[in-house]
């Protein structure tokens, strides 16, 4: 059993993408593979249908109804964790969600992924960052970043922020931005100068019923 820990640059840099793409990949392979989101942000539960952890679920072939198996913490307000909980009163309880995460890990012989929420140094609760998160875990990290004008800056300070809690980068992500005046394969080439050998990888928007892409083929060969 490999177990991947998927973070981000930021918020909205495609690491629900990437992770779907990872798991259709895999199952269209003939491999097994199993996905959690502890926490999310902006949950609609009149809509559940287009948050990331029910899409992960579709991914995975599993109904809906497993939602709470996958995603214990889940706030209607689109901001950070700590935020969040202030806000609705219902806190991240930081032991307990460490403790999710491993009994997760545990409890599976394919490939787990565990997907974050928003960039590596989120705010959890009023003293846990997500970078305290995957340091407790120690799982090989899944850096995803955007495309945008700027994530240049963006993904080699969270590398080298990763780099100083002697967290293993397994490969970073390029998830391609919508409407970004920045070429994706040069942005790929220009973190991957900087990167200090760890592999950079490019993956261009595609619709939500497409074909896995061959580039996450490249990633699971890393992982």
């Amino acid at each position: 059993m490999t177990a991947i820990f998927v973070t981000g640059t930021g918020t909205d840099v495609g690491k629900t993408f990437v992770t779907v793409g990872l798991i259709r990949y895999l199952r269209a392979a003939g491999r097994a593979a199993d996905a959690i989101k502890p926490i999310v942000s902006g949950f609609n539960a009149e809509d559940p249908a287009s948050s990331d952890p029910v899409i992960l679920l579709e991914a995975l072939g599993r109904p809906a109804a497993e939602l709470d198996r996958i995603c214990r913490w889940r706030f209607a307000a689109p901001l950070a964790p700590a935020m969040a909980a202030r806000k609705e009163g219902h806190p991240v309880e930081f032991n307990a969600l460490v403790d999710f995460s491993r009994r997760a890990v545990v409890g599976h012989r394919d490939m787990m992924f565990i997907e974050g929420v928003g960039g590596i140094m989120v705010p959890l609760d009023e003293t846990h960052t997500v970078i305290d998160w995957m340091t407790a875990l120690r799982l090989p990290l899944l850096l995803v970043a955007g495309s945008y004008v700027g994530t240049i800056s963006h993904t080699l300070t969270a590398l080298q922020v990763l780099a100083r809690r002697n967290l293993d980068v397994a490969a970073v992500v390029v998830s391609e931005s919508a409407d970004s005046a920045a070429p994706l394969e040069e942005t790929v080439a220009t973190i991957a100068r900087f990167a200090d050998s760890i592999e950079v990888i490019g993956i261009p928007r595609l619709p939500r019923d497409a074909s896995p892409h061959p580039a996450f083929g490249r990633v699971v060969a890393l992982l």
